[in-house]
């Protein structure tokens, strides 16, 4: 069985040691460096303790981009382009980025990596921007409404992340006798994330006239994200929850299901829980996600599969938390 050799950049953050613990155990992955130029020469399990006893890998300032198949870019927001502007990639070497540098359309060669979406064109990629985590979840719980042309008007959406949402960089808002026990907004309306939903909203229903209304709020737990959206529509619940059955009967990871979920279904595994309700001429759409895989890392590697035409699921069969 032939590895994928495997170069990761911004290594010692929240992303880069959730990928290196999926790596870890994925079949057919080989990590060959995990760079960090401040934590060069530690243990990776100094940082990301939950790895002591699981790898001996050393975080190194070296970028030897000639022995591996495909670097991920953990770097935070605007520190992809960045660092493309100041090294050069092989041309033979896969990219996937999961930063929004590349995420909207442009003059840049990247591919949007949502899967339920583009697999097709994920599959050909040479270079992927994988989605967001708010973005990701929000989306889900939309697109069959949208490709189906069965809502209208604006679309009201309600999204609750856990702290791991905003990085490893201790802040104000991350703090925890702050956090715990707490809830506040942000960035109301104003989410950068709404970019690439609008993107996608105007790709399965041009012009769509409507708009994306995002409430986002920060929940006193560390990871997950739990969405609720509503719009007109004028379906029966038995119609729409077979447009979304039907849409996402496919899915590797994407269920449909018909009782109302919680968050707890997705923390840990790379699933995304998708459900509906019909209130009069509303129609109510949820879903959840684990913002570190599903919103992040887990899709970055479901891609990554998708792009060297493996098993889609390799290295992801996790376990949910549960209790």
């Amino acid at each position: 069985m032939e590895r994928i050799k495997i170069g990761i950049l911004g290594a010692a953050g929240y992303t880069g040691g959730e990928l290196i613990r999926v790596l870890l155990n994925h079949p057919q992955a080989e990590i060959v460096f995990a760079n960090s130029e401040s934590n060069a020469g530690n243990p990776v399990s100094g940082v990301h303790e939950g790895l002591v006893g699981e790898t001996d890998l050393k975080f190194t300032d070296q970028m030897p981009f000639d022995q591996v198949d495909v670097v991920f870019f953990c770097f935070g927001h605007g520190k992809s382009e960045a660092f493309l502007k100041e090294h050069t990639i092989p041309a033979n070497v896969k990219i996937i980025d999961l930063a929004q540098d590349f995420r909207i359309a442009g003059t840049h060669d990247y591919i949007y990596g949502l899967p339920e979406t583009h697999r097709d064109t994920i599959s050909k990629a040479q270079h992927l921007a994988n989605p967001g985590c708010f973005a990701t979840c929000i989306q889900l719980a939309m697109l069959p409404a949208l490709k189906a042309g069965i809502i209208s008007g604006d679309i009201h959406v309600n999204g609750i992340t856990g702290s791991t949402g905003a990085g490893q960089k201790p802040g104000a808002t991350t703090h925890f006798s702050w956090r715990n026990d707490n809830c506040s907004v942000y960035k109301t309306f104003t989410h950068q994330h709404l970019l690439e939903i609008n993107q996608t909203v105007q790709e399965l229903a041009p012009g769509y006239d409507g708009r994306v209304l995002f409430i986002p709020q920060r929940g006193c737990f560390a990871r997950g994200i739990f969405v609720t959206a509503y719009a007109k529509c004028d379906k029966s619940l038995e119609e729409v929850q077979q447009i979304y059955a039907d849409y996402y009967k496919d899915a590797a990871f994407t269920h449909f299901v018909t009782k109302s979920p919680d968050l707890k279904q997705v923390v840990n595994t790379n699933k995304a829980v998708v459900y509906v309700e019909k209130y009069e001429d509303q129609l109510l759409m949820i879903s959840c996600i684990d913002n570190l895989l599903k919103g992040a890392v887990g899709q970055a590697v479901q891609n990554m599969n998708i792009m060297f035409g493996i098993d889609e699921t390799a290295g992801l069969r996790l376990k949910a938390s549960a209790f």
